[in-house]
């Protein structure tokens, strides 16, 4: 299904550099269509938060906060990471909901945590690793708060203010449209193991055009260029 109307504009609006907000690009960079299928995973999003906010105190601070939403998704699902699971914001709304035990991977997981942290006033961005934990490429949310930096470490029920991170040399700090130009990334990846070629080139493209400085998706656009 081609992407029409309002999400089309939203989206070309996002590539040539305007502003949108990350709920919006992540569900659109994870596939969502039409406008009914936003206002539901919107509407989602709307759930968890009114759930997060009835365990919240009343004053607490912006790191009491981001600790309480954490822990309150752990609680939710506890076995809630899975290597090579879904990166889709959408995807991982569902699992959030349904009976699964599992909900996605790092990306999915800390698009999820950014999303509702912003949802609550919190500065949250991403880190990116290429290499973490020896099994590639890795990404996790980083909260600015009273002074501090604390990394939050999604795929770890302990991963509030990890030290695992610290000093390594490749941290890269991410806003919203390099986390969103991860998804369109990854969509990417995904049609070009299906042998989709034009279409992940198109994606590549989509995540050049949201961070120009994605080396790995200019390198896959030239493999993927190569086997057409």
């Amino acid at each position: 299904m081609e992407m029409r109307g309002e999400l089309a504009r939203l989206e070309a609006a996002l590539l040539e550099g305007g502003s949108i907000n990350l709920e919006q690009g992540a569900l659109i960079a994870s596939g969502v269509k039409t406008e009914q299928g936003m206002a539901r995973y919107v509407a989602i999003i709307d759930h968890l938060c009114r759930g997060i906010a009835a365990s919240l105190r009343p004053r607490g601070s912006e790191i009491e906060r981001a600790r309480e939403i954490f822990h309150w998704l752990w609680r939710s699902k506890p076995h809630r990471y899975r290597y090579r699971g879904s990166f889709r914001l959408s995807d991982v709304l569902e699992a959030q909901l349904s009976e699964e035990e599992e909900v996605g991977n790092c990306l999915g997981l800390t698009v999820l945590f950014n999303v509702i942290g912003q949802r609550f006033g919190l500065e949250v961005r991403t880190v990116q690793l290429e290499d973490a934990f020896g099994i590639g490429p890795h990404v996790f949310s980083l909260l600015h708060a009273a002074g501090r930096s604390i990394d939050i470490e999604n795929v770890f029920p302990h991963g509030f203010d990890y030290q695992g991170h610290r000093g390594n040399p490749q941290r890269q700090e991410w806003g919203d449209r390099e986390l969103i130009a991860d998804i369109y990334h990854s969509v990417a990846n995904g049609l070009f193991e299906q042998a989709n070629l034009e279409s992940a080139v198109r994606s590549y493209d989509k995540a050049i055009r949201l961070n120009p400085e994605y080396t790995k998706a200019r390198l896959n656009t030239g493999i993927a260029l190569v086997e057409l």
